[in-house]
């Protein structure tokens, strides 16, 4: 069945009431087979970690009847992984787990995918983004980091993933340019995955990078990276609860980074309602909660119609963020008039 529509007016033609005879249909609705999550960076980065603990729960607890599989499609600020959901339009058996780089890449002119291309499934968690440095370094502090590039804004390089502009980027450029630094002339580096950007920090090829903590912990506990400010607004609890925030270093900026799923275009309310269930269900798991608080995440599980109201907002925001930084499209095409 479709949608809903048609199973009303399959349910008149036969004289059941429409009530009960949709919504036994809409229950009957599962994968058929293998189910693709998604993922717009390399193996080993922060949204690839996240799609390997979803896929480990929803196996582990059989919330998915058929094999879940983690498809990595880097490239393109994730303008590769979101044409590649685009050719599967109306099959439920793809999911494509999203950043704020999506609507960025949208704002920027970097990518033609919009979010309303798609089917809003869910927003999951929200988290911070952590400047670091290799223990070594001669940048003790986040108050080390304003004073060299307040100077000589080019004088370090900074590694993201993985395009200008987007979360990771807002991450360190707004606590900058709050502290009075000339963005636009800092040295950023692009990488596919956090996880090649600090691998990039580690062998000395960068000086800085900007991350979530879930590929950058093991690093900090084995000492071999120093965590020097975040972007939260107040400090965290446990470990990290000695990094101090940007505001406490002289910054005024504070910045939350968020991942969410998408469904292809057009597939069916019945589709649409099976993956909100196991999305639920997912957020509920003693394995979910304990990833969230292991890796400093705040889970912010939404409906399908939160999460589009939602990401309506954030585009409307982030546009605004991007455009006063003059790196959105809007803002370079005022700027050629």
């Amino acid at each position: 069945m479709k949608n809903a529509f048609e199973c009303k007016k399959l349910a008149i033609a036969l004289g059941i009431p429409a009530l009960i005879f949709c919504s036994n249909a809409g229950a009957q609705w599962k994968p058929e087979r293998p189910v693709e999550l998604i993922t717009s960076v390399s193996p080993g980065g922060n949204t690839d970690i996240t799609a390997r603990t979803i896929q480990k729960i929803w196996q582990d607890r059989k919330m998915v009847p058929t094999p879940i599989l983690v498809l990595n499609k880097p490239g393109g600020g994730g303008a590769i992984a979101a044409a590649y959901l685009a050719q599967h339009t109306r099959d439920p058996h793809h999911l494509l787990m999203i950043t704020p780089g999506l609507l960025t890449n949208h704002i920027l002119g970097a990518g033609k995918a919009h979010h309303n291309d798609f089917t809003p499934v869910t927003i999951l968690l929200n988290e911070s983004i952590f400047i670091s440095v290799r223990s070594d370094s001669p940048i003790k502090t986040g108050r080390d980091l304003i004073s060299r590039l307040a100077k000589t804004p080019d004088a370090l390089s900074a590694g993201i993933a993985s395009a200008l502009g987007n979360q990771i980027h807002m991450g360190i450029a707004l606590p900058m340019k709050a502290a009075g630094v000339d963005i636009r002339r800092m040295k950023i580096v692009t990488f596919k995955s956090s996880g090649e950007s600090i691998t990039a920090l580690l062998g000395g090829h960068i000086d800085i990078t900007a991350s979530t903590a879930a590929a950058l912990l093991p690093h900090v506990n084995a000492g071999r990276l120093r965590i020097i400010g975040m972007s939260a607004s107040q400090r965290l609890p446990g470990p990290l609860s000695e990094v101090p925030t940007w505001k406490e270093q002289g910054a005024n900026a504070t910045f939350e980074t968020w991942r969410g799923m998408l469904g292809p275009k057009d597939i069916s309310e019945e589709q649409l309602k099976f993956w909100e269930n196991a999305f639920l269900q997912m957020s509920r798991s003693a394995e979910w909660k304990d990833d969230v608080e292991k890796n400093y995440r705040v889970d912010s599980h939404m409906s399908p119609s939160a999460t589009r109201n939602y990401l309506d907002r954030q585009y409307v925001e982030l546009e605004e963020t991007l455009t006063t930084l003059g790196l959105s499209k809007r803002a370079r095409e005022s700027a050629g008039k």
